[in-house]
């Protein structure tokens, strides 16, 4: 049977930091050989970002021009609603392009690139 080693050790000849590998040997004495096996990635919790009131407001929005806000153009994107969505108040930090169109997919709008 081979000494134990400590974690700077292990870690030459497997190529990763020693945190990395004391967190698999946390996992593998917590849970053994099953630590091994791929875990799903998704997040435990899903929660929406909008609820029901504010993605109606956020429709509101999208009913105005972007011009009304004082941005040159005429066709709202993505982060032009996530970036009005943040400066008028609906959500409390900026929020993804994926964030936006799943909003909106709750509302039954099907996202479309404006055409240049």
């Amino acid at each position: 049977m081979a000494p134990a080693q400590r974690a700077p050790q292990i870690t030459v000849h497997v190529g990763c930091s020693d945190q990395t590998v004391r967190n698999v040997l946390r996992a593998f004495a917590a849970r053994g050989v099953a630590c091994l096996q791929r875990l799903s990635s998704r997040a435990k919790q899903v929660q929406a970002e909008l609820d029901a009131a504010k993605r109606e407001e956020m429709r509101a929005l999208l009913h105005r021009s972007p011009r009304t806000f004082g941005h040159p153009r005429s066709t709202w994107t993505l982060n032009l609603v996530a970036d009005m969505c943040f400066t008028q108040g609906l959500t409390t930090r900026r929020m993804s392009d994926e964030t936006i169109r799943q909003a909106l997919l709750r509302l039954g709008v099907k996202w479309r690139r404006a055409r240049e």
